[in-house]
């Protein structure tokens, strides 16, 4: 996920080159709700977690949140 330019293009940056794939990663999850029903929320934390930068993680994890609500 990470390329060596990231860092030079600063958290604004960042966040335009890959608000789409986070997006499509959040719906490819919710996708699986209802496949996993009560441990979807187990495996959703722990595809989080892996996950990275951290940076990426949270905006995959703050699509989720917009998805869902």
């Amino acid at each position: 996920m990470s390329e060596p330019n990231d860092a030079s293009l600063g958290r604004a940056g960042f966040h335009a080159r890959h608000q789409a794939q986070a997006r499509e990663q959040a719906e490819q999850w919710l996708a699986q709700r209802e496949r996993l029903q009560g441990r979807w929320f187990d495996w959703v934390a722990s595809q989080l977690y892996q996950l990275s930068p951290p940076e990426y993680a949270a905006m995959v994890r703050r699509e989720l949140q917009a998805l869902t609500q």
